[in-house]
């Protein structure tokens, strides 16, 4: 079943790809059938920079156990960060 919701977002940071490093400045999350990744649906996010055209994208297909796991190590280095490294 595809679920057809997506995320999208303006971030800030940099993505490297076959050409190498680049400002990423979009992401989309959203949760569907994969395209490589051997699984039924995946956690599926595109961090790109749409002004440099289709090659300036990284894309990563995450099984749903890998990605809870992924978001949940994201956050507590948020979280434990040192005091004054993270803008408020």
């Amino acid at each position: 079943m595809c679920t057809y919701r997506t995320t999208t977002l303006a971030v800030e940071g940099s993505g490297k790809g076959a050409a190498g490093w680049f400002p990423v400045t979009d992401a989309s999350v959203y949760f569907d059938h994969p395209v490589h990744a051997p699984a039924d649906h995946t956690l599926n996010v595109d961090l790109r920079n749409p002004s440099r055209g289709a090659s300036a994208r990284v894309a990563v297909e995450l099984d749903p156990v890998s990605a809870r796991a992924l978001a949940v190590a994201i956050l507590d280095m948020l979280d434990n960060a040192p005091p004054g490294l993270i803008p408020s």
